[in-house]
């Protein structure tokens, strides 16, 4: 408990001090003088000491009131609350056919790419409280899976839950990266960005991606992009599923983002965690503080009081 005003409490002692300095009033002098025991009959009858002495007590308490209530108790509180942040984010994932391979390790097993894209995925994305996620899925065809929302924990369940064979197992890079594109062209977000997650080369996609990417740019949309795979189709050309890096890495670069090269699970954990700090989310942020304030309950206490006295009064002066 705190005030906002302390300094309020010096004026406590306010009316003692008119009481002091004013000078006496003088009593007012009956027009007919009539002996004692006549004049004690006229008194009258609701003027009674203890109605005076409660009338005095109330505006004594009426007053405190006011006193404490210009002083300006609070009590300071921590929300839960999370203000949005202003930033776009959609994230475009590959369900290509090669996404199935088992070449990546979680928690000690071996799964598929999909498995652990999915689980550190969503792990992002809860962790995004204050921005707005959305997701794009493409294979041979690309399709919104979940529109630009700040129900992170919903875009979350569905990277969890997406399936490779939904949109087709060819890897239409171009065709993702156009609908995200298009999808938040027309936000006005202070910040808008497109993470792309492939472990492929683009092979049916009537556009060329990274001129795609320079159209982001020109639109203010950055680009991450995240190569998955053990294998490089530069360096391996004949490696089965080989991911094209080169080409992801031009996308980037061409957008004003970074390219990273995922070979295993923690190399995607360190990327999604370098995506957090090149794009900061309100989730981090110190919680926000806020006042209870407690001065409209004495102030309506010191005007209940207040009425209770000239009521007092009222009765005396009948």
């Amino acid at each position: 408990m705190s005030f906002a005003a302390p300094w309020a409490a010096l004026l406590l002692p306010l009316p003692l001090l008119l009481l002091w300095l004013l000078p006496t009033r003088a009593g007012r002098t009956a027009a007919l003088g009539l002996p004692p025991a006549i004049a004690t009959a006229f008194q009258p009858a609701d003027a009674t000491p203890a109605r005076r002495h409660a009338r005095a007590v109330s505006l004594a308490l009426a007053w405190i009131a006011l006193v404490a209530a210009l002083a300006g108790p609070r009590q300071e509180r921590l929300l839960d609350l999370v203000p949005a942040s202003g930033r776009d984010i959609v994230l475009v994932l590959d369900l290509s056919g090669s996404m199935e391979r088992k070449d990546f390790d979680l928690d000690g097993t071996q799964v598929s790419r999909l498995a652990a894209v999915q689980d550190v995925g969503a792990r992002f994305v809860r962790g995004r409280t204050g921005d707005r996620l959305g997701l794009v899925v493409f294979g041979e065809r690309a399709y919104v899976a979940a529109d630009l929302s700040h129900d992170v924990t919903a875009v979350a369940e569905v990277i969890r839950t997406a399936q490779i064979g939904v949109s087709g197992k060819a890897t239409a890079i171009a065709d993702g990266l156009g609908l995200a594109i298009r999808r938040l062209r027309t936000r006005d977000a202070k910040s808008r960005v497109v993470v792309l997650l492939s472990d492929g080369q683009d092979t049916t996609g009537a556009v060329d991606p990274v001129a795609a990417a320079v159209t982001a740019k020109s639109l203010g949309i950055r680009i991450y992009t995240i190569a998955l795979g053990p294998a490089d189709l530069e360096t391996s050309p004949t490696a089965r599923d080989a991911v094209d890096s080169d080409t992801l890495r031009r996308i980037a670069k061409a957008a004003g983002g970074e390219m990273f090269r995922v070979r295993t699970t923690d190399d995607l954990k360190s990327v999604t965690a370098t995506i957090d700090r090149l794009e900061p989310s309100l989730a981090d942020a110190p919680p926000i503080r806020a006042w209870q304030e407690f001065w409209p309950w004495l102030g309506g206490t010191a005007m209940a009081l207040m009425a209770l006295s000239l009521a007092l009064h009222a009765r005396e002066a009948a």
